[in-house]
């Protein structure tokens, strides 16, 4: 597998009725367990986080019709932030091709257009990708486990730019 941004991954915003296939391409995943169950109810606004506000989405990565990837974020007030990452997951199979990046970068371009600046994210630090990820992306550590960028529309990921239509 390379670094280089595929051609053949569509993106794009997520509902609650993507939720089954969402869970499926983790499913497939023996290391990172099953997906978070809530997933519709926080997709519809009836879970909420700790100190998570109204707004919220989810974009997905799809190749063919199969999901890759998901990313989900929300307005908060938890550590100062004004936006929360809730969940990233790009499936196994298809890593390494700057997925993650896009779909954090789609987040990131949701966020700014609700100016939303700060933002937090709460790394799987038994993940060996996640912290490495994030802090690559721009995020600083806030302690062991939660990241924090002061200003997610700067995210030092623009060489990754791709259609979310693609």
């Amino acid at each position: 597998m390379t670094d280089a941004p595929s051609r053949d991954i569509r993106y794009r915003e997520a509902s609650s009725g993507d939720v089954p296939a969402m869970e499926r391409s983790r499913a497939a995943d023996q290391d990172a367990g099953p997906a978070d169950d809530r997933m519709a109810a926080y997709l519809e606004g009836r879970h909420h986080p700790q100190q998570a506000l109204g707004p919220r989405t989810a974009f997905i990565a799809l190749m063919g019709e199969e999901v890759v990837g998901y990313i989900a974020g929300h307005a908060t007030t938890r550590y100062g932030c004004a936006g929360e990452v809730q969940y990233l997951y790009v499936s196994p199979h298809v890593r390494r091709r700057r997925i993650a990046a896009t779909l954090l970068r789609l987040l990131a371009e949701w966020f700014g257009e609700r100016a939303i600046r700060r933002v937090c994210v709460n790394a799987n630090v038994e993940s060996a990708g996640a912290v490495p990820f994030y802090v690559a992306c721009g995020a600083d550590p806030l302690n062991r486990f939660w990241y924090v960028w002061d200003d997610i529309g700067s995210l030092p990921i623009e060489k990754y730019r791709t259609s979310p239509a693609e």
